[in-house]
């Protein structure tokens, strides 16, 4: 059997496997064990999953991980939030669709300091959703706000999915965590500007606050709400400040946010023996599963390259198609969409990374920029049925009168803004790569 078949095999395997249900670590590590023991021997079965550990343990970055994942539980479940979402409640209460405006911006802040997105959606679900419905906002327009707000911290730093990216990529963090600034911005801004427009078109859907309310908030409080609500803004400031100069590493500045995030809780009195234990226990049980997709991925990926899969794969589209780099490119960016209607961002980027980290390397595009592309279909694929991984936690944390049906039919305009915002840095790939050449560069 030639290698190109046997290429063929393993990735078939693997999704055929998949479908059964059991863990997806499980399956990739056992399909590559099993490739390598029939390629190589017994020799080879054990000696790739050994190297493999051996390379996963060694990258240090990887404890970034479980520092920014406890950031993210300790800002949820001490509810430090709280304060910042009644910031955005009282200055942007006047704006027409002001509140959801300000979930999309309290979207950011949680962003900047966890690096996932299911501590965002916990966050909006429970603050922001259930104050936007009693304040008489469209409950299809809210609960898209909070689901694309949320996708947001899988693409602003100190995201854990470019994290991973980078691992198995072979690319630098600092630099992906930089590129991914710019389009997360630019995504939060046309995610506002489109809730502006439609609350002005139609102000029932986002009506403002009324001014005997407003009347109520003196100016001494709303100053002191926002010294309190811009508490997670200064906790990023204080990680990332450091990184981005050149006085700390990843790993330390990892550390300094979480030793942050911790203080705060503490001198806000909410950090309880209950919050340390579950966001701890959280925490452990996150990193240890991607840990094991990472190293189940290392060990796929290094069978493929002793197959060079990857050089049959470019002669296929380049020669055998006739297809240019930019069109391969969209049919991988297609076909990660078309996977995101039933797999998660990390299942995506195990199964294809293998293939595609690779091909793009062949095809010259640049990886950094790439992996701000892989991050941004990953939002997308939170957010499309029918197995979307955001609409089944906003249906589990809705309250009943949100059906299923009224998640599905709110994310339909946030959809559509990120495949823009998707165009656009494919587009004007400097939109990412300008903020990491220009640190670096310095």
């Amino acid at each position: 059997m030639s290698y190109d078949a046997i290429a063929v095999l393993m990735f078939s395997s693997m999704l055929l496997l998949l479908m059964t249900g059991q863990r997806m670590f499980g399956i990739i590590g056992f399909v590559a064990a099993v490739a390598a023991i029939l390629l190589w021997g017994e020799r080879g079965g054990y000696d790739i999953p050994f190297a493999q550990t051996l390379k996963l343990m060694n990258w240090f970055p990887m404890l970034t991980v479980p520092m920014f994942i406890f950031m993210g539980y300790v800002m949820s479940e001490s509810r430090l939030a709280d304060d910042l979402y009644r910031m955005f409640h009282v200055w942007f209460g006047p704006v027409p669709g002001g509140l959801a405006i300000g979930t999309i911006l309290l979207m950011v802040l949680i962003s900047a300091m966890n690096g996932l997105s299911v501590a965002g959606m916990a966050i909006g679900a429970t603050i922001a959703l259930p104050e936007l419905l009693r304040r008489g906002y469209d409950k299809r327009m809210v609960t898209g706000v909070i689901q694309a707000g949320s996708t947001l911290g899988i693409l602003l730093p100190p995201s854990v999915v470019l994290v991973l990216y980078a691992m198995i990529a072979r690319q630098p963090v600092g630099q992906l965590w930089l590129a991914g600034v710019f389009p997360g911005l630019m995504m939060a801004g046309m995610f506002i500007i489109y809730i502006w427009v439609r609350c002005r078109i139609n102000p029932a859907l986002g009506p403002v606050l009324p001014v005997e309310e407003r009347a109520r908030v003196s100016r001494a409080e709303k100053y002191r709400l926002l010294r309190e609500g811009l508490l997670p803004l200064g906790i990023f400031l204080v990680m990332m400040v450091p990184f981005v100069m050149g006085y700390v590493r990843l790993v330390e500045s990892s550390v300094i946010g979480a030793l942050a995030t911790t203080t705060a809780a503490i001198l806000k009195g909410r950090m309880t023996r209950a919050v340390f234990e579950e966001s701890t226990r959280k925490t452990l049980g996150i990193t240890c599963m991607f840990m094991w997709i990472i190293l189940a991925a290392l060990a796929f990926g290094a069978v493929f390259d002793g197959l060079r899969a990857v050089d049959a794969l470019r002669n296929f589209f380049l020669e055998d198609l006739g297809l240019t780099r930019w069109e391969i490119l969209i049919l991988m960016q297609l076909s990660f969409l078309l996977m995101g209607t039933f797999l998660d961002d990390t299942a995506m980027l195990v199964i294809v990374a293998p293939l595609y980290v690779p091909l793009v390397r062949a095809l010259e595009f640049d990886l950094i920029w790439y992996g701000v592309l892989y991050t941004i279909t990953c939002q997308i694929a939170y957010m499309t049925p029918p197995l979307g991984y955001n609409l089944f936690l906003m249906r589990a944390m809705a309250p009943k009168e949100v059906t299923l049906a009224d998640i599905y039919r709110s994310i339909i305009p946030f959809v559509g803004v990120m495949l823009l915002a998707l165009c656009l840095v494919m587009a004007f790939p400097q939109i990412a790569l300008w903020l990491p050449q220009t640190v670096y560069n310095q």
